[in-house]
């Protein structure tokens, strides 16, 4: 039996980020140093026009009309696409007694680190993967987790040749190793036909189809998009000095830690409902 007496306190228990999640080996990560980036951005997609075979004889040029018997020449208009910014934050609210300005800001500093991957797949299912996405699910209704897969990398190969990204809630993400569909591979999980996927706490807090809609129970909503990028802003720390931080009618002390992120992906989202009760 331990003795009589106050405990002690002892640091906090260390967490890591889920390794798959969207600031994993999936995405492209960009650290910014123009402020102008993390205000949106905006660029030319490269990809979403199809490439098409010819008759090696024919004789037409662009700008020509139809000559000889070869069928006349595709050309397709370049598009433009844009992400907006999404700022996460810890928030820390503490008694001015017993608990520093440097402790809370180190306290925040922590959370952030720790918890900012959910927050930022959260806002990118919801802002861009759900807002986005044509829906592949069958009237009949959500389909085996398999199929699922299978169907969201055919809508992604018709229209879209480059590898990209399938987006899985952390729920239904065991599921996926129970069949082979995803194997790991140089810090990152990649399905047979070479597609990254990304499994999020974020994603499974949501589970949203495309609209916002909810998935059933027992179900979960799948997505494919094109490659993805995040660019991220340093962390803020929020206010920069130990006085402004202290409310003084009641003698607490508030600290923010802040970071903005510009999460993009390009040409296609697709999303499928799948069956994740056996």
């Amino acid at each position: 039996m331990p003795p009589a007496g106050m405990g002690r306190r002892v640091e906090a228990i260390p967490g890591v980020p889920l390794p798959y999640g969207i600031l994993g080996g999936c995405t492209t990560i960009l650290d910014v140093t123009d402020p102008h980036e993390l205000l949106g951005v905006e660029w030319q997609a490269l990809g979403c026009c199809p490439v098409h075979d010819t008759d090696w004889c024919s004789d037409e040029s662009p700008g020509d009309g139809p000559a000889g018997s070869s069928p006349p020449k595709e050309f397709c208009r370049p598009t433009y696409e844009d992400a907006l910014p999404v700022t996460v934050y810890a928030g820390m609210e503490c008694s001015t007694i017993g608990w520093s300005y440097e402790e809370a800001i180190e306290h925040a500093r922590a959370a952030i680190e720790l918890g900012e991957q959910r927050a930022v797949e959260e806002a990118f299912w919801r802002d861009t993967l759900s807002a986005q996405a044509v829906d592949l699910t069958p009237a009949a209704g959500p389909v085996g987790i398999a199929q699922g897969v299978a169907a969201l990398e055919g809508c992604l190969a018709e229209s879209y040749g480059g590898v990209g990204v399938l987006h899985v809630p952390a729920g239904a993400a065991a599921l996926l190793g129970c069949c082979n569909i995803l194997t790991r591979e140089e810090g990152s999980l990649r399905t047979l036909v070479g597609n990254c996927a990304i499994v999020g706490a974020g994603y499974s807090a949501l589970n949203t189809g495309p609209g916002g809609l909810p998935a059933e129970p027992g179900t979960a909503w799948l997505y494919i998009s094109g490659p993805v990028q995040a660019r991220r802003g340093p962390i803020d720390l929020i206010p920069d000095g130990p006085g402004a931080s202290v409310d003084y009618r009641y003698n607490d002390r508030r600290v923010l830690a802040e970071r903005t992120y510009v999460v993009s992906t390009t040409c296609t989202v697709c999303a499928i409902q799948v069956e994740v009760c056996p």
